[in-house]
């Protein structure tokens, strides 16, 4: 019979490198094969842009938007939530600018209400059939566009999204390349369970109108598709470009998302069910246990120390785990393995703190 330290191990490995495992084998199994229709004639798109003080950002993204390399018309819609600095400003003068040539729209907001606010307003805005659904900080690659909306000449596809890459030393960068594998399985499979918030599309017919309150709205949208029988795709070549963020940056974030994901949870329960959810076992094992985690791992180390005095193997496993997490404590300063320790410990922290605040109501809704 397995020691409850076995059983901890157990689940711990199962989470981080089983199902990676796991969904890269079923991928391999049973590839779904997307209909594909080079010949199809590509649909008018609406770039959905929701914007909070992102002056700095707003000429080099609105520059990637005009130079995407797509035949059918598209518009850009930057909507502006309860901007202080001069967003507003920025827009229209890049809205009025000869080479926006009257595709882009500003609509400008008085009062910060959060982006599902925005995307809603946006989606009775758009005249695209689809939709792509964006975040200011991050420019595209010019074929992004063309990439994502080729998919949909495939009628089991609801969402797709592209691919974030992070540049830079920190850790989240390595962190995000290990996402998007098991991102480019899930979907090779029977889909990903969420998209990536800074690019992803969808139907205009099929985006559902978002809660006010809702924090996540970029797993919050694709897992209301999937409840409705359509599958989300990644599509690596679509990609959007970012710098990775430091721990401390990183930590926020991460908070956001995983009490996010708590909010999910509890507002659409069938997600948990696994005849009702069709990518149940996805979802379980890469959300669902990711909560789980920090706590699986709290109690590897109580029961560690606890049965360290009575068994060599015990004590061993008790000092390995105080020198992980002293080596996080350290981080770069302890070199490549402590940067990625500290990576490592911030994002399970980060659910411990996502919890506590969804229980205590303090997640804003705002980004």
């Amino acid at each position: 019979m397995l020691s409850a330290a076995a059983v901890l191990v157990l689940l711990l490995l199962y989470t981080y490198a089983g199902y990676p495992a796991a969904i890269g084998v079923l991928a391999r199994l049973r590839r779904w094969r997307p209909v594909a229709d080079p010949a199809a004639p590509l649909p008018p798109v609406s770039i959905c842009l929701p914007v909070f003080n992102g002056a700095p950002y707003l000429p080099a993204k609105v520059r990637s938007l005009l130079a995407q390399d797509y035949p059918a018309p598209t518009e850009i819609l930057i909507y502006c939530d309860g901007c202080t600095d001069d967003t507003v400003a920025v827009a229209r003068a890049l809205a009025a600018a000869p080479e926006a040539a009257g595709r882009i729209r500003v609509v400008a907001n008085q009062q910060r209400l959060g982006k599902p606010t925005g995307l809603n307003t946006l989606r009775g805005e758009a005249t695209g059939e689809l939709m792509l659904l964006n975040d200011v900080r991050q420019p595209l690659v010019p074929g992004a566009l063309r990439a994502l909306a080729s998919r949909f000449a495939d009628p089991a596809v609801g969402c797709a999204t592209g691919n974030l890459v992070l540049e830079g030393p920190a850790g989240s960068g390595v962190y995000w390349r290990y996402e998007n594998w098991i991102r480019r399985q899930e979907s090779a499979f029977r889909g990903v369970v969420g998209m990536t918030g800074p690019i992803g599309m969808v139907r205009r017919r099929d985006l559902p109108l978002l809660p006010d309150d809702v924090v996540l709205d970029d797993v919050w949208i694709p897992m209301r598709i999937a409840l409705g029988g359509k599958r989300t795709v990644f599509v690596p070549e679509a990609e959007a470009r970012d710098a990775a963020f430091a721990d401390t940056r990183e930590m926020q974030r991460k908070v956001r998302t995983l009490a996010g994901n708590y909010q999910l949870f509890s507002r659409i329960p069938a997600l948990l069910v696994p005849f009702r959810n069709p990518i149940w076992f996805e979802t379980f094992s890469h959300k669902v246990m990711r909560l789980v985690a920090p706590w699986l791992l709290a109690a590897l180390l109580a029961v560690s120390v606890a049965g360290a005095r009575g068994s060599g193997w015990m004590a061993a496993r008790a000092a390995g785990q105080v020198a992980f997490y002293a080596a996080a404590a350290a981080g770069p300063r302890a070199g490549r393995v402590g940067a990625l320790a500290r990576t490592f410990v911030v994002l399970n922290a980060a659910a411990l703190i996502g919890l506590w605040r969804f229980l205590a109501g303090r997640q804003r809704v705002t980004w």
